[in-house]
C-alpha cells in the first residue's frame, strides 16, 4: 500500500486566491499581488519562528499576524472589517486548476494501485475541513491530518512522524506531495519519500542533500505516476 500525503496550502490550494479581494481594497492589481506574496512569506516565517522557539500559535494566528504585519509594512489602509474579510478568504481559497482532475484520477485508481490519499497540513483541522469541502475535493481523500496535535509546524521531524502514526503508514511506503521545498526537505530528512510539485518552471530547489525523489509540473502528472503503481 502506498500512502500519498498532499500538502494543502501552495500544493492543492492556491494562496494567491486572496488577490482579487486584496485588489478590491487596495485598488491596484500590482499592489495586491505584492501584498499576497509578502503575506504568504511572512505567514510561513512566523511558523518557522514559533517552531524554533518551541512556542505554539496555530496557523490561523500566524496568518492574522502576517496580515497585520503586511498592512503596516506596506502602509495599506486596511480597516478591521477588511482584515476580517481577508481572513475569511483563507477558508474559501480555490484549488489549483489541475487539482480536481488529478485527485479524480488518483481516487479512481485507489483500489487497483493500492493507494491511500491524505491531506497533510499546517492548517487547523476545522479550517482544513472547511477549505477542502468548499474547494470540492474532500471526497477524494481518505483523511485529513493536521500538525495541530503536535503543537509545532513543518518541517519539524515530529509532524512527519505524527502523519505516519495517524495514517497507519510506514515511511518507506509514504510519499509527501508538496509545492513547498522546505516541506520536501523535512519529509526527506524524516525518512519519507517526497515529490516536489514544481508549479513555477523557474522555481529553484534548495541546494541541500534532502532533494526530492521526483518532480512533477502538476497533479495530473502526479496522478499518472502513481496510478501506474504496482501492488
Amino acid at each position: 500500500m502506498t500512502t500519498l500525503a498532499f500538502d494543502v496550502y501552495g500544493t492543492l490550494i492556491d494562496t494567491a486566491g486572496v488577490t482579487t479581494v486584496l485588489e478590491k481594497h487596495l485598488g491596484d492589481a500590482a499592489a495586491a499581488a505584492e501584498f499576497s506574496t509578502q503575506w504568504r512569506q511572512k505567514q510561513l516565517e512566523y511558523t518557522f519562528r514559533y517552531g524554533l522557539m518551541g512556542v505554539y500559535r496555530d496557523f490561523r494566528v500566524c496568518t492574522r499576524q502576517a496580515l497585520d504585519f503586511c498592512c503596516d509594512a506596506l502602509r495599506a489602509d486596511m480597516p478591521a472589517a477588511a482584515r476580517a474579510e481577508l481572513m475569511d478568504c483563507y477558508l474559501a481559497l480555490p484549488a489549483f486548476d489541475d487539482v480536481r482532475g488529478g485527485l479524480e484520477l488518483l481516487s479512481a485508481a485507489r483500489a487497483k494501485a493500492r493507494l491511500k490519499l491524505y491531506a497533510f497540513s499546517n492548517g487547523r483541522p476545522d479550517d482544513l475541513e472547511a477549505l477542502l469541502a468548499r474547494a470540492g475535493i474532500d471526497a477524494h481523500l481518505d483523511g485529513v491530518v493536521s500538525v495541530h496535535e503536535t503543537q509545532t509546524f513543518k518541517p519539524a521531524a515530529a509532524v512527519y512522524r505524527h502523519f505516519l502514526a495517524r495514517a497507519g503508514a510506514a515511511a518507506d511506503d509514504t510519499w509527501l506531495i508538496s509545492g513547498n521545498p522546505f516541506d520536501i526537505c523535512g519529509a526527506r530528512a524524516a525518512g519519507l519519500h517526497a515529490l516536489w510539485l514544481r508549479r513555477a518552471p523557474a522555481a529553484v530547489f534548495d541546494p541541500w542533500e534532502f532533494a526530492p525523489d521526483a518532480i512533477a509540473a502538476d497533479l495530473i502528472e502526479v496522478a499518472r505516476r502513481f496510478s501506474d503503481a504496482k501492488p
